[in-house]
């Protein structure tokens, strides 16, 4: 039996490639002469690069930049001599600002324009930005501005790349000299920059957003859009996943010719997964928690969406699973792998036999079925 194991990481507990040995360990702990390949995923969020790296045989390449609120943080990104990946959350993140630290009238995308900048400064013919987990809602602006573009008031005065500095812009100077490769955002949101499901209504709130503050950001991006438009045009003024990262993808469609990418796809296509897949007898996936939200464009959903193209079975393995009925649809079979109460600390530090354990029953499982066969 070949197995392909190509789960997503665990949140805050494992990476993916950690998540798929765990499980290998299970399956070949019961099926002694399968063979298991490992194929680590990510769908455009936390993961993404360190996934995208692996598939790549990249080195990581470090680079000092600033973080949301100007501060100097490590920054780095995934190279193998022609193609650059990195996460924005890395260093536009919120994971890099404390609860009181939250401000998204002046955070900024600038340090996420820097690692753009060094990736380009070393030759890279392709950048993928992995966008998702921003404490920035700027529309790219600080990412622009550390590009070489600037933005200027009614009078002509040079605005800091600050959202809050949005409803003022009124005219864009386009750096000279920038050449720019192929560049790919990452998303696995399709959520529009602007109105009710854009990116300042639905994710201002957890970056620190007010009542007020939401509002005057929304006028700010709207009236931004508008002159983004005019000054510099875009062909496609909207896209889905524009509202990614605060406004990024919006951003570096408008200020680097970038194509909004599911990141899934980006992923997959990287570690050559659906040839894998089409050579396999049986998927395994899997993801900390999974529900209906699972469907929208996550990683699991992705797999499981090229083993039916095969024919092949899947099965989704999660630390929590909702019952739904279009969730149960979409694979095989779906098997939670706590199988007691316990605390959430507990059940994180024992993550990886957790999983093993798990493995191990579901191929038991299937063992018991082959002796008994069809039940009449």
């Amino acid at each position: 039996m070949n197995i392909v194991i190509a789960p997503d990481k665990f949140k805050g507990c494992l990476t993916a490639l950690e998540v798929a040995k765990a499980l290998g360990v299970g399956f070949q702990s019961v099926w002694h002469s399968a063979t298991v390949e490992y194929v680590p995923i990510a769908d455009g969020g936390d993961g993404t690069a360190e996934v995208l790296g692996q598939a790549l045989g990249s080195e990581w390449v470090e680079c000092p930049c600033m973080d949301p609120l100007g501060r100097t943080v490590p920054g780095r990104f995934a190279w193998n001599g022609s193609v650059a990946a990195f996460e924005m959350s890395a260093v536009s993140g919120l994971r890099l600002l404390g609860a009181e630290e939250r401000n998204p009238r002046e955070a900024n995308t600038y340090g996420t324009g820097e690692l753009l900048l060094e990736a380009v400064r070393r030759g890279a013919k392709r950048v993928i930005v992995g966008l998702g987990g921003s404490a920035t809602n700027d529309c790219g602006m600080g990412m622009a501005f550390a590009l070489g573009y600037r933005f200027l008031d009614a009078a002509g005065e040079s605005l800091p790349p600050e959202p809050r500095f949005l409803e003022s812009v009124e005219r864009i100077e386009r750096p000279s000299d920038l050449k720019l490769p192929e560049i790919h955002a990452a998303v696995d949101v399709r959520n529009p920059l602007l109105g009710d499901r854009g990116a300042t209504r639905v994710y201002g709130p957890q970056k620190g957003a007010d009542f007020e503050t939401v509002e005057e950001l929304e006028r700010g991006m709207a009236h931004f859009v508008d002159v983004v438009q005019r000054e510099i045009g875009l062909v496609e003024p909207e896209v889905p996943g524009d509202g990614a990262a605060g406004g990024l993808g919006f951003g570096l469609r408008a200020f680097c010719g970038a194509e909004i990418r599911n990141g899934f796809t980006l992923v997959a296509e990287a570690a050559k997964l659906e040839s894998r897949i089409a050579e396999c007898d049986l998927v395994v996936t899997a993801e900390g928690a999974m529900d209906g939200q699972t469907l929208e464009g996550k990683a699991p959903s992705g797999v499981a969406e090229i083993a039916r193209r095969y024919g092949k079975p899947v099965i989704a393995f999660a630390g929590t699973l909702q019952e739904d009925h279009d969730l149960e649809n979409a694979f095989d079979a779906l098997c939670p792998i706590v199988v007691a109460p316990m605390p959430l600390d507990y059940a994180i530090a024992e993550a990886r036999p957790l999983l093993s354990s798990a493995a191990r029953r579901f191929a038991r499982t299937i063992d018991l079925g082959k002796r008994f066969g069809p039940v009449e």
